[in-house]
């Protein structure tokens, strides 16, 4: 759970440093790009899972 925290809130920095230098925020502005990235992490995760089966 600390992970998640420290990830959210260095996110909300980067975030915020982007806004304020005036540059397009690092993520995909869309659903659909969002969904990709889950999509690669699940991939990632199925993977180990089949591995540990083997």
């Amino acid at each position: 759970m600390r992970e998640i925290i420290l990830a959210l809130i260095a996110g909300l920095i980067v975030g915020f440093l982007f806004a304020w230098i005036k540059l397009p925020i690092p993520a995909p502005p869309a659903l659909a790009g969002v969904m990709g990235i889950v999509g690669v992490y699940l991939g990632f995760k199925a993977f180990e899972w089949i591995q540990q089966m083997l």
